[in-house]
């Protein structure tokens, strides 16, 4: 968080900045020596988080209401020595979240501040989705997935994008959408994760896009055991606040790392294909996630690779798995293999492959939910569409159409 500090004494203004850099180091505390008229929020600065003032004139709190109106996300902690209920009462007509009172300061700061923070992080968590895709299997395509929908969301609909490569033993997930290898891991971001903010998760990612960013796996198995479960609470808030999408690839292996991700999933796509190994070790992946308390609308399964004339059909998929199938995507093996092959995403490389038209599908289904866009590229792209009726379109690629917003069942799935 950015905190100013306010006072008239140097000695307290020390004080106060010693205890908010006790409490977390990755905080930027700003310090202002003198009056509340001092204060300069630019329009490149921004107002911080926090506003502490300490010692207030009875004219300051007039300035802090007018300023509480100027900057509504911005909170105000006054640090004074009265205790009376008439000044009480002014701080609370002037907006002031909390008071503190100097006595008691060092006892009282730090859950003051916590407070504040857990309220910002409530507000912020609105903004960024996460979405993780879980193998249930080797070779399932998750990652080939959960790259080419991060492509598709920056792409074609100008999202800001994160992919998080939390396959932390083999991870590969920069390949499938880059040709050239990371500067920087999350195990590079783990180890300073106690200076982490915007800027230093940004260049810890490779670009792939204006767009869509990869923060790539450890490149040495060796160096998994430095990304910490409590890494991916900091990393998931701070890039919450600055991405409309994070995409985790998960990987296979559930570990307290893994499963911590997964708890702070908003949706989590077990990928799987149509054949029985798969099937029951998705069956096994679903009952763990049950067991973990996730509720059924978190799950969605997702069927790859699949073909509508196979042995194994949706419906004994959902049978098995005891869950509807969220979408499928149809098998067209030469487009994934030159994607993979090439590093350059599918949507790209293949626009007219039913793995591109479906993916296209699950990104605008995705953006048009999570992003509430009545009228933006959505509906820009459906206004192009012929007036007239298309011919029916043969049986396969009734699997590529457009899903159903985000969460629902898709009406156009065929069973077999």
């Amino acid at each position: 968080m950015k905190i100013t500090v306010v006072s008239r004494k140097d000695k307290q203004l020390l004080e106060l900045a010693r205890l908010l850099r006790q409490r977390s180091a990755n905080d930027e505390v700003e310090l202002v020596s003198g009056t509340l008229d001092r204060l300069n929020f630019g329009a490149s600065q921004g107002a911080p988080d926090i506003l502490l003032v300490d010692e207030p004139q009875g004219s300051d709190l007039a300035l802090l209401e007018q300023l509480g109106a100027s900057y509504p996300r911005m909170a105000t902690i006054l640090v004074a020595e009265s205790q009376s209920l008439a000044f009480m009462m002014q701080a609370m007509r002037a907006g002031v979240r909390e008071v503190l009172f100097t006595d008691t300061l060092a006892d009282t700061m730090f859950a003051a501040v916590d407070r504040i923070e857990e309220k910002l992080q409530q507000h912020t968590h609105a903004n960024g989705k996460v979405l993780a895709f879980v193998s249930c299997k080797g070779g399932s395509g998750a990652t080939f997935l959960a790259t080419n929908l991060g492509y598709a969301l920056a792409e074609l609909g100008g999202k800001r994008v994160a992919l998080i490569d939390l396959n932390l033993q083999f991870g590969d997930a920069s390949l499938f959408v880059a040709d050239h290898k990371p500067l920087a891991t999350l195990a590079d971001v783990a180890l300073q994760m106690h200076r982490l903010d915007a800027s230093l998760l940004a260049s810890s990612m490779m670009a792939i896009t204006p767009n869509f960013s990869v923060l790539a796996a450890p490149d040495d198995p060796v160096h998994a055991g430095d990304v910490k479960p409590e890494h991916i609470d900091v990393l998931l808030r701070l890039a919450r606040r600055h991405y409309d999408f994070i995409i985790l690839d998960v990987g296979r292996s559930l570990d307290p790392v893994s499963v911590r991700a997964l708890d702070q999933a908003d949706t989590i796509y077990p990928v799987l294909q149509t054949t029985l190994p798969y099937i029951r070790d998705g069956k096994r992946l679903i009952e763990v996630f049950r067991s973990l308390g996730y509720p059924k609308e978190k799950i969605q399964v997702i069927a790859n690779r699949h073909q509508k004339k196979g042995d194994i059909g949706l419906r004994d998929l959902e049978s098995a798995c005891g869950t509807p199938v969220f979408m499928s995507i149809p098998n067209h093996y030469e487009a994934a293999a030159a994607s993979v092959n090439q590093g350059v995403p599918v949507i790209k490389l293949a626009k007219g492959s039913p793995i591109a038209k479906s993916l296209k599908g699950f990104a605008i289904g995705l953006a048009g939910s999570a992003m509430n866009d009545k009228k933006g590229w959505i509906s820009t792209l459906f206004n192009k569409a012929p007036a007239k009726t298309p011919a029916p379109a043969p049986a396969a690629s009734t699997e590529t159409r457009a899903p159903a917003p985000f969460g629902e069942k898709q009406p156009w799935m065929q069973k077999s």
